[in-house]
């Protein structure tokens, strides 16, 4: 940072900072079919309600797979925006309870869904995603097994709705220079030394009072 002094408390500032070229917000909503799930080790249908089945989402990196050029026409100006291919990576945890113990298995599942987003987001900027918020929930839990007391082919079918509230920015880091003021530190908050400070005594025991005259 370098700065140059003027007159009145102000200076000429420059500081790098990330410029934004392009900021849009948006919500991505998608289904996800699971077939032939395994169920946890030792987890038959028998030991849970289907119908209290439920979801958490946990959404992983990005990755920008490709940006195209494309020409648009806005408020009669022709300009060239770019089309950006992103690729989510999220995890899927269905979160199963064990009827009447309090004990919830969990079946985390990994996937990947591809996007595409129009921005001003140039050759060379960043394209960045945020989550403001994702979740999940359970349309349909279907759950199968081979009817013995054995559960190696306890498996389940499921359809997921995720639906992810995302934050989307290209930015490039820039220099740039501001006439400003330095912020000046806060007062000092008092501090008054503290009263001295006695340990209670114990006149239950000591001292001990003379009970001719009243003095210990």
């Amino acid at each position: 940072m370098q700065a140059n002094n003027l007159s009145g408390g102000q200076e000429l500032i420059c500081i790098n900072v990330d410029k934004v070229y392009d900021w849009v917000l948006n919500e991505a909503s998608f289904d996800l079919t699971l077939t032939d799930i395994d169920l946890p080790d030792g987890v038959t249908c028998a030991d849970f309600d289907p119908a209290a089945v439920t979801c958490t989402v946990t959404p992983d990196s990005v990755e920008v797979l490709e940006r195209t050029n494309r020409t648009f026409v806005i408020d009669g100006v022709e300009t060239i925006l770019q089309v950006v291919t992103l690729r989510k990576n999220f995890t899927v945890t269905i979160l199963i309870p064990i009827t009447g113990t309090g004990v919830v298995e969990e079946v985390e599942l990994e996937f990947s869904r591809c996007e595409q987003v129009v921005l001003c987001a140039p050759e060379g900027t960043d394209v960045d995603v945020t989550y403001s918020d994702a979740d999940c929930f359970v349309c349909t839990f279907d759950c199968t097994d081979d009817g013995t007391d054995t559960d190696e082919l306890a498996t389940f079918d499921a359809q997921i709705t995720v639906r992810l509230c995302q934050s989307i920015q290209s930015s490039f880091p820039v220099t740039v220079e501001f006439l400003a003021e330095f912020c000046e530190p806060r007062d000092v908050l008092p501090t008054p030394c503290p009263s001295p400070v006695r340990p209670p005594q114990c006149p239950v025991v000591f001292p001990i009072i003379d009970g001719g005259n009243g003095e210990a």
